[in-house]
């Protein structure tokens, strides 16, 4: 990589915390960072085996409640006196039924989905604020999805509408953080290969009438949501804050 690119791709000494980091979609954004340089990475999951795996820094934490984002953050500020890097990862979906959807599955997603990013956004807020300056902001990467774009519920009612709500938070937060040099960011995934859509990519035949049916006929690859990270996390991405960026093949396109 020549020196402009790294200047503009790499992350050389930048420290990053991932939730959700031990699989999926942060496991690809946390394994990026490390390959663009970044000086330390921390994933956070509930799983140690999960957490280890990634070859990041592993932080054990359960983010279902605000207790829960408290303690994540003093560990980190245990750890660390800056955070160049958050990306809100962890998450979980549902699916059922309108006229059987359930108040704890609801209540859980949104806990998950929408609350947690919001504390743990305010909890390390000192730490990103001693990481920001005018020229490098510190970067927030908050990970939706697609479903919080288009009017389809797929049957993932909570799911749908709390990603819409977090893509909605990243918009308010951006401008209200702008002047502490923070910049905020949301990316929307469409189809990955992850826990959440394994009903899927293990049935051949539904897989590949799923994949036709995307613009560019196939699902996502770690490269996809590896480049768009970096792209936000990057001295590439420093002019961009209170964006929902689609990572999904044109699916928005033609849905809903």
């Amino acid at each position: 990589m020549s020196d402009r690119l790294s200047h503009l791709f790499g992350l050389d000494g930048k420290v990053a915390l991932v939730t959700g980091g031990g699989r999926g979609i942060g496991r690809m954004i946390a394994e990026a960072f490390v390959a663009a340089g970044a000086a330390r990475v921390y994933v956070a999951s509930r799983e140690p085996a999960e957490a280890t795996e990634t070859g990041c820094i592993p932080l054990i934490a359960d983010l279902a409640s605000e207790a829960g984002c408290r303690a994540l953050a003093e560990q980190l500020a245990a750890r660390e006196a800056r955070l160049d890097l958050l990306v809100n990862n962890s998450g979980a979906s549902w699916l059922a039924p309108f006229d059987a959807y359930p108040e704890t599955e609801w209540d859980r997603l949104f806990q998950l989905n929408l609350k947690a990013p919001f504390f743990l956004t305010r909890l390390l807020l000192p730490l990103l604020e001693a990481a920001g300056s005018a020229e490098d902001p510190a970067r927030i990467i908050n990970i939706g999805s697609i479903a919080g774009e288009i009017a389809e519920s797929q049957s993932c009612y909570a799911y749908g509408l709390s990603k819409g709500a977090l893509h909605q938070l990243g918009r308010m937060l951006a401008k209200e953080l702008a002047p502490r040099h923070i910049a905020v960011n949301a990316i929307a995934p469409g189809r990955f290969g992850t826990r959440m859509t394994k009903g899927i990519s293990d049935d051949p035949a539904r897989l590949a009438r799923d994949a036709a049916a995307i613009p560019l006929g196939r699902w996502g690859r770690d490269d996809d949501a590896a480049g768009i990270a970096l792209l936000l996390a990057s001295r590439a991405g420093a002019y961009v804050t209170g964006a929902t960026i689609p990572v999904d093949g044109g699916t928005s396109l033609i849905a809903g």
